[in-house]
């Protein structure tokens, strides 16, 4: 038996904070666009089940258009079971009223789905079952335990958290998370694992790196999972240490001699390094440079100036003399005074500071 876990898709995610009207538009129905690939993959490699371990809109008061999308998907692919497991983003008025008879849901509840010797089991979790829902989970030690949640990894047992400690020994084979948007996985004991499929698409450049889905292939005697890399785009931060350029153009050569662009792909570069000429647009003259070298291109002046301190011996402007006020200070080594130097050319050139 074949089964894909997924989870934070985020249909109907605005995205128009992070990019320009045209691409935020476009990159929503890519969204849309990866799910209807994924549900092709499954018919295409005899996938079962589809698990939907929440988020899967970004609101719980989805557009219509997305509604009406993902059940379009759902009824059109009656082959496969889809189990959806409400997170924090969709916990109300997600759900049609005349339900596919695919679409299998959860409560505040466990609910089974038995597949043979496979039990899928979930529960979404709520203020009302944040502590009780642990000693209300029973499998049976002789199935192949799944068991869906929607939540963060905590030594908490309030809000949304979910604390291993209480899954211990419970007969779980597999726990298929969502929530967090990066995969990651671990044991829970020796029998049973955790695994966060992480999101299907990243959406900004908090999200980098390979984003997809897990396929789970249960038989008799074994079980596997792999992660399957699925997104359409790739969203990728690198750092570029520009020191020794003299201009804007000589540090965006930097960047393309140790940058290896991919045209579909997303970036964020970090210029750093210590340079000794004073530009303040930077960043924006080489993002300029830089733009069709891939889909979106996105670039942050994270350098440092080399100063010489003379030269602002006897400067009368403002700059002058918070230079010379930071040199004077006797408490202050040579590096902690290069840094506020630093932060404060940024602050009075209007330019953001990270600390």
């Amino acid at each position: 038996m074949k089964i894909i876990h997924t989870a934070d898709i985020h249909l109907g995610s605005r995205m128009d904070s992070r990019f320009s009207k045209e691409i935020a538009d476009e990159r929503k129905a890519e969204l849309r666009n990866t799910f209807k690939r994924l549900v092709e993959y499954a018919k295409e490699n005899d996938v079962s089940v589809i698990m939907l371990c929440g988020d899967v809109f970004d609101s719980d008061r989805p557009f219509k258009k997305d509604k009406d999308f993902f059940y379009g998907v759902i009824t059109a692919n009656h082959d496969i079971d889809f189990l959806y497991l409400k997170g924090n983003h969709d916990i109300s008025d997600t759900i049609p009223e005349e339900l596919p008879e695919n679409l299998k849901l959860f409560s505040e509840q466990w609910t089974s789905y038995p597949y043979g010797n496979v039990i899928i089991c979930g529960t979404e979790i709520c203020p009302s079952n944040s502590s009780s829902y642990y000693s209300s989970l029973v499998l049976e030690k002789d199935k192949y335990n799944i068991v869906m949640l929607h939540g963060q990894i905590s030594n908490s047992i309030s809000g949304g958290d979910i604390n291993l400690k209480k899954l211990k020994n419970k007969n779980i084979d597999y726990l298929a998370l969502g929530h967090i948007h990066k995969p990651s996985q671990a044991q829970i004991d020796e029998r049973g694992e955790y695994v966060y499929c992480g999101c299907l698409e990243g959406r900004g450049f908090d999200e980098p790196g390979e984003h997809g889905f897990v396929l789970l292939n249960v038989e008799e005697d074994k079980h596997t999972h792999t992660f399957i890399p699925f997104a359409q785009r790739r969203i990728n931060e690198t750092d570029v240490d520009i020191a020794g350029s003299k201009n804007a153009y000589e540090a965006y050569t930097t960047v393309k001699n140790n940058v290896q662009f991919n045209k579909r792909d997303l970036y964020r570069i970090n210029l750093t390094g210590a340079i000794n000429f004073d530009v303040d647009r930077l960043a924006g003259d080489v993002e300029k440079l830089l733009a069709d070298s891939c889909y979106f291109i996105s670039v942050k002046d994270k350098t440092s100036r080399k100063i010489d301190i003379s030269q602002y011996e006897n400067d009368l402007s403002i700059k002058g003399e918070f230079i010379r006020t930071v040199y004077a200070k006797a408490e202050l080594d040579n590096e902690e005074k290069m840094t506020i130097i630093n932060c404060g050319l940024k602050a009075l050139d209007g330019k953001e500071i990270e600390l």
